[in-house]
């Protein structure tokens, strides 16, 4: 018995049902979308078996009044077989019931015969002429015959079948193929009802099974991964159609956003321990400036050779310690937008950007009048930041001439609803390396001093105003940057 426990345990491993196919299995009260496929898998069954009922109904109308017409035939080739067509009044009485019908008449080459009738006949019987081939009205007969009056008769037309002559008519009562129509089409309508609730439900279940039951085990992996990002869900599936496209596609995305978050939480946590660490430095930064203002009273000239140099780098390290505290903010007040002309704003900016008569000058090519939609405050730190860029690239070129000052040029256009300020150097242009990653954090110009930070948050503040900043071109004839804002 001891040797059998192993292989039973084996055993009962091997049967055992993944938990995957134990979900799948799972009964669930159907939710809103599983009620509207059922619903909808109802409305599309019905609508097949009405299809297929209709003209069932039409062609059991139609086969009716044939066999009618056939056995009135018959008896009409007996009848003329009599010795001046004459027939006794209960040999007609009998033929006529045999036949169901209560009159026989028969047409050739114009001439009406009338063969065989029944006493009472209806005066304004409805005519159906089976000659005809009219779609629409052998749909609408049998509808016709199902409300029609009890005592309703009706003319029928064909062509004979057994003997010579234009056409063979019979008038029949309506109301026995009313009777024979009505329970046709119940037995139809039941069928077809029992038929489109199997087929409903099978292909309710194949849906639920192959589509329902996935899209909750995705709807689940949301859920849990809203609730608690860093818990791994469940693995997807090993299916190859579309929704095992969208699991595994679902799963990587959810594992970038964790990468995501982990990398946002270290960096919050390193921005934060930076803030602090740039709060004590421009503490320091006061310090060693005050300590050089009372330096500049000095008489001793290797102080006052050395003391501008010192003041620079002060300055410099000042500047990129304000910098990085103001990236490191969580975000930027949203943009207070007013109307702002922009060839003030294009001379304020280039005077704090350093741009001057007698060293880099500024040329614009801009309408008087033309106005954008912005935060002036905002507005102000990206141009100062652009031209401040396009001037340190023009001082900081090695291979430009002496005595050849550069130039910024600041146009503007507009297209649309949008204003395009262009803002274009004739600097060395930014290197290969730097120009695919311009945009992003901490990336700075080879000849740039600060921290890299300026266009980043440049374009940061120009798409909070639902416009853009991108750079148009580089190379060794200048530089072009394009900022988009709202006209």
């Amino acid at each position: 018995m001891n040797r059998l426990r192993p292989l039973l345990g084996a055993l009962r491993r091997g049967l055992r049902v993944p938990a995957d196919w134990r979900e799948r299995l799972k009964i669930h009260a159907p939710d809103a979308l599983a009620w509207r496929l059922l619903l909808l898998t109802f409305v599309f069954t019905v609508v097949v078996a009405v299809l297929i009922i209709v003209p069932s109904a039409a062609s059991f109308h139609e086969r009716w009044l044939l066999d009618r017409l056939q056995s009135a035939e018959l008896a009409s080739v007996g009848v003329e077989a009599l010795p001046y067509s004459a027939v006794e009044d209960d040999a007609a009485e009998q033929l006529l019931a045999i036949g169901g019908v209560q009159a026989v008449v028969v047409g050739d080459q114009g001439v009406r015969r009338l063969l065989l009738q029944a006493p009472n006949l209806p005066r304004t019987p409805d005519l159906i002429d089976l000659r005809l081939s009219r779609p629409v009205t052998r749909i609408a007969d049998p509808w016709r015959t199902l409300f029609g009056h009890p005592d309703r008769s009706i003319r029928v037309q064909a062509r004979p079948r057994y003997r010579s002559g234009d056409f063979i008519e019979i008038l029949a009562p309506a109301e026995p193929l009313k009777v024979e129509l009505r329970a046709f089409l119940l037995n139809s309508l039941l069928t077809s009802l029992l038929i489109s609730l199997v087929a409903g439900g099978l292909l309710y279940g194949g849906l639920a099974f192959l589509v329902l039951q996935p899209l909750r085990r995705v709807t689940r992996s949301i859920e849990h991964f809203a609730l608690d990002p860093e818990t791994e869900g469940d693995p997807p599936s090993d299916r190859h159609d579309e929704i095992g496209r969208v699991e595994r596609e679902l799963a990587r995305m959810q594992e970038e956003v964790r990468v995501s978050l982990r990398s946002r939480a270290r960096l919050v946590a390193l921005g934060e321990a930076v803030a602090k660490i740039n709060h004590d430095l421009r503490n320091m930064l006061t310090s060693a400036q005050m300590a050089s203002e009372r330096l500049a009273d000095s008489p001793d000239p290797e102080v006052a050779k050395v003391l501008p140099r010192l003041e620079r780098a002060l300055g410099r390290a000042a500047a990129l310690s304000r910098n990085v505290l103001e990236y490191g903010k969580s975000e930027e007040p949203p943009p207070q937008r007013v109307r702002i002309a922009l060839v003030p704003a294009i001379v304020a900016a280039a005077e704090d950007a350093g741009l001057t008569a007698e060293g880099v000058r500024l040329t614009k090519s801009i309408p008087a009048r033309l106005s954008v939609l912005a935060d002036s405050d905002q507005l102000h730190r990206v141009l100062v930041n652009l031209m401040r860029n396009a001037r340190q690239a023009i001082e900081g070129d090695p291979t430009r001439p002496t005595g050849r000052k550069g130039v910024v040029r600041v146009t503007a256009t507009i297209e649309g609803k949008n204003c395009i300020i262009q803002i274009a150097d004739d600097g060395p242009g930014i290197p290969p390396r730097l120009s695919e990653n311009l945009f992003e954090p901490f990336v700075s110009g080879r000849s740039s001093d600060g921290a890299g930070l300026g266009l980043a948050i440049s374009r940061e503040l120009a798409a909070s105003h639902g416009g853009a900043l991108t750079l148009v071109q580089t190379g060794p004839s200048g530089t072009t940057f394009a900022l988009r804002l709202p006209h």
